[in-house]
């Protein structure tokens, strides 16, 4: 599936289509991350299994726009699921994250976050999308970030200053090159998913 979405050539429903199978993937497994408690029901045939259920309420916040691609694959995997939004974006001039929007369930202090954020390149927006959770009051290690591709770099960086934010990625790139794309990379992925201008990068 890597193989298909990383081509520069690949046509945007085959994008959509295998970059959709890859969150499914993700998402199920940020969700076995989560704390189960046994749970016991009879069968069709009269026995006794022995299972588990989901011990604590969660909710989903995507990082806008990217982290919109992911929103309807765990819709369908939870239809009921609350989703918050959080709109950060680098300041052209300082470099750094700025919040520009955010909008959260009320009692997310409660509940256990999927952070939905495909892109983990410098990790700049990431953190402040971190950030964020922990002033709304959500503990740290009921952070986790479900994401696309990884650079080390970011995910370092993750690693040093909230290390108890779990990150869940379909890959670990290389590196990043000097323009702050990942390498091999995929592009932009917003901008691929949703057919808007390529800002990819190409030369």
């Amino acid at each position: 599936m890597h193989t298909i979405i990383r081509d520069r050539d690949c046509a945007r429903e085959d994008f959509v289509f295998y970059s959709r199978r890859i969150i499914r993937l993700l998402l199920e497994h940020g969700m076995d991350l989560l704390p189960f408690e046994k749970k016991e029901v009879t069968t069709p045939v009269g026995t006794t299994y022995h299972g588990l259920e989901f011990a604590a309420e969660l909710c989903g916040v995507s990082v806008i726009r990217a982290g919109e691609a992911m929103e309807g694959e765990l819709r369908d995997l939870l239809p009921g699921v609350r989703i918050g939004k959080i709109l950060i974006q680098r300041d052209k001039q300082t470099k750094q994250p700025h919040l520009y929007y955010k909008h959260l369930p009320a009692d997310i202090a409660d509940r256990h976050v999927l952070l939905l954020e495909p892109m983990l390149a410098t990790a700049g927006s990431a953190l402040a999308a971190v950030d964020v959770l922990l002033e709304a009051g959500v503990r740290e290690d009921r952070v986790i970030m479900v994401n696309f591709l990884s650079s080390p770099e970011g995910l370092r960086r993750v690693a040093t200053e909230r290390p108890r934010v779990r990150i869940v990625t379909s890959a670990i790139e290389d590196r990043m090159n000097e323009h702050a794309f990942m390498i091999p990379g995929i592009g932009d992925f917003g901008d691929r998913f949703f057919g808007t201008t390529d800002s990819g990068a190409r030369t």
